[in-house]
């Protein structure tokens, strides 16, 4: 419930508003265009030629071939694609994945999936900033590996993983490497040519684009079966109508994306950076989560003791300013986040956590209106925290 007349929406991580450019793209694809792009006659051609144009764009910004991209319904979906269709693949060489234990659930449920028909998974460690332990991941390496997956940056603190030298690590050993772009697409650069990778996921939600639309990427020569089964699409590897609205609006937010990465970074770079360093000089007992400067240039994610951070957002809502306390798939969920945990924080600490992803139109007004109402309202929950009157009566 928003009790003020302003809305500050600071959970870019989860969804973002689609661009104006890409709604008014997506239009004509409802009503005028809507020929399936499967179709021989003329009327689909407008379409299969928006299909075919999305699929050049996506694959210009990603340094790859036109017929290496291949659309799904998300990134959900195409993650689940890379880890099932990669061992049923592979199975001749083996039936062993390596991952990372922060990936985002859709590797992590799906890693557990296939635990419980016959697959071995490694799962491993992360250090105190979230980055994988290279070491530990090539020791982790079998003659029976056949897939790593490391995602490219944590969607709930941001630390951006070292892809480069995970896939050299990959190319070394003869193992296939995905990554879960997800939330990196649009928001950092990615060639997977320079950076070795094989499979890459990535949705058109999580920067400007609309929902229900994603993209795999298959290096060509790999042994990637369908993932759904029926029809023809997709060059007999996923079958399904086109969604054709939602694949011109991927495209078109991509080639806003590619055109404006670099002033978007910056700018949200410069705005993180002042939450951060405020949050942290004006409220105690605060840490922050993630590496300080290879993290996403829109993430924040602060951990603050003595309080639980459900009852901060509840706060912001009222305040008009949306937040999370991470990633929106586990939202609901009474356990601590995964990821905190596996960077060493402790259950209590972890529970007080606060997750801010800002976007291009995010101002130093609003940061400023943010930072003074976490100040705030965390002062507030501490004044009625048993545990923090404890704290500071030990203290005295």
């Amino acid at each position: 419930m928003i009790l003020v007349g302003k809305l500050i929406y600071l959970d870019n991580a989860a969804t973002t508003k689609v661009y104006p450019e890409v709604f008014e793209a997506m239009q004509p694809y409802f009503m005028e265009n809507y020929g399936n792009p499967s179709s021989i006659y003329g009327f689909a051609a407008k379409s299969k030629k928006a299909v075919d144009d999305a699929r050049k764009t996506i694959a210009d910004f990603l340094g790859a071939k036109e017929n290496e991209i291949y659309f799904t319904g998300g990134g959900s979906e195409s993650d689940n694609w890379a880890l099932k269709a990669a061992v049923e693949g592979y199975k001749k060489k083996g039936n062993h994945i390596i991952t990372s234990k922060i990936e985002h659930h859709a590797i992590l449920h799906t890693c557990e999936y296939l635990e419980k028909n016959g697959y071995e998974v490694s799962y491993i460690d992360v250090d105190e900033n979230g980055v994988i332990k290279l070491d530990e991941l090539e020791k982790a390496i079998k003659p029976t590996t056949v897939l790593i997956s490391v995602m490219f940056a944590n969607n709930e603190i941001g630390t951006i993983q070292p892809i480069k030298e995970i896939g050299e690590i990959a190319k070394k050993h003869d193992v296939l490497f995905h990554t879960d772009a997800v939330q990196a697409y649009g928001h950092v650069p990615i060639n997977v040519e320079e950076l070795g990778i094989d499979m890459l996921s990535a949705s058109g939600h999580k920067t400007g684009g609309p929902k229900g639309i994603g993209i795999m990427y298959l290096r060509n020569g790999l042994k990637i079966g369908s993932f759904i089964h029926g029809g023809a699409q997709e060059r007999n590897r996923r079958a399904g109508t086109h969604n054709v609205p939602g694949i011109v609006g991927f495209g078109k937010a991509t080639e806003i994306a590619g055109r404006t990465l670099q002033e978007r970074a910056e700018k949200e770079s410069r705005l993180r950076d002042r939450l951060i360093d405020q949050i942290l000089e004006r409220v105690p007992h605060a840490r922050l989560n993630g590496h300080r400067t290879d993290r996403l240039p829109n993430n924040v994610n602060i951990s603050f003791q003595f309080i639980e951070g459900e009852s901060v957002l509840i706060l912001l809502d009222q305040q008009g300013i949306c937040a999370s306390s991470g990633s929106a798939c586990t939202s609901g969920s009474l356990d601590p986040s995964h990821v905190l945990l596996a960077i060493g924080l402790p259950h209590e600490i972890a529970h007080g956590s606060l997750r801010l992803t800002l976007s291009e139109e995010t101002t130093e007004e609003d940061v400023d209106y943010v930072i003074e109402n976490i100040e705030k309202n965390v002062n507030r929950l501490r004044s009625m925290s048993p545990l923090y009157d404890d704290f500071v009566k030990n203290q005295k």
